[in-house]
């Protein structure tokens, strides 16, 4: 049950995410809200944290209350017309398929990876 609540949440924080990096590309939202989605945005993204990830629990805590609380400031200083236009987009982004030509190449280079190392452990060992 909680497993299901942890799923659903995840998935609309992945949904609002669209919908900021949809109002951020929308020439109508104020410059001050787009430079806070990009901070936001580069936050979630950089290695580098307020709290390293190293930590023992406290290390994730930053990434869960950070970055939902600055998605959640965006959204708010986003003018309703740019956030309904960027929800349908976001919407539409979500229900196309995901690539399965893509998947197979990551797959591949993952299987490559594999045998690359198998064999770098393999001779290693067999020497």
């Amino acid at each position: 049950m909680i497993a299901a609540s942890l799923r659903k949440w995840a998935k609309g924080l992945k949904r609002q995410t669209l919908v900021v990096y949809y109002a951020a590309r929308d020439p109508r939202t104020p410059w001050h809200v787009r430079a806070l989605a990009f901070a936001v945005a580069a936050y979630a993204l950089s290695p580098i944290d307020l709290i390293p990830d190293f930590i023992p629990l406290l290390g994730y805590l930053d990434d869960l209350v950070v970055v939902p609380l600055g998605l959640m400031l965006v959204l708010r200083l986003t003018p309703r017309e740019v956030l309904a236009a960027s929800r349908l987009k976001a919407e539409q982004a979500a229900g196309r398929p995901a690539s399965r030509g893509m998947a197979a190449a990551i797959i591949g280079i993952w299987i490559l990876a594999a045998v690359v190392l198998g064999l770098w452990v393999w001779r290693m060992f067999r020497t």
